[in-house]
């Protein structure tokens, strides 16, 4: 195994690995069960480990998450911008929702509901403008087209015809947890 680890012996029966919040690797093992063992069952999962260390690595890497005063300040950035991008481009496409919500969703920027009600994570906010039109194009289009289909982007690329330029600009936002 390429990764050093910190050996753990207790009364339990089984072999177990560990990874910690802080990147290290245990192995448990119970009182009894050989060096030789030890070894040969860190061996065989160095991949896992390898994988979860990264993850894990990943994970402490990333931003710590947005407070409730950042998520109130970004709601009240998207109650007042999103109703008029959504405003503009409903005119210039024609395609009107029933409704527009708000939400602190970190999944996804926008959906679209069956009955045309649009909804909008607050953290749309982080991207660049270009970025959000793109989201409020894409939901409205979907008033029209329920998929990703061909038809679809046909649609999309009518209104914004660089969408795919435009969604390079989305990650630039997903700073995000």
């Amino acid at each position: 195994m390429d990764h050093t680890y910190t050996l753990i012996r207790s009364r339990r029966r089984t072999l177990a690995i560990e990874i910690t919040r802080d990147c290290r690797v245990l192995v448990r093992a119970p009182m009894r069960t050989s060096a030789a063992a030890i070894e040969a069952f860190a061996a065989k999962h160095a991949a896992w480990v390898a994988r979860h260390l990264e993850r894990q690595r990943q994970r402490a890497a990333a931003p710590p998450p947005p407070t409730a005063e950042e998520i109130s300040a970004l709601k009240a950035a998207a109650r007042t911008v999103l109703p008029e991008k959504v405003a503009y481009w409903s005119q210039k496409t024609g395609l009107i929702p029933t409704g527009i919500k708000i939400t602190s969703a970190q999944k996804r920027y926008g959906s679209c509901s069956g009955k045309n009600s649009l909804c909008f994570s607050c953290f749309l906010m982080r991207c660049p403008e270009d970025a959000i039109d793109l989201v409020v194009v894409h939901e409205l289009c979907h008033i029209q087209e329920k998929n990703h289909g061909p038809r679809f982007y046909a649609l999309l690329a009518r209104y914004l015809p660089d969408y795919q330029e435009r969604k390079k600009l989305l990650k630039q936002g997903e700073n995000h947890p």
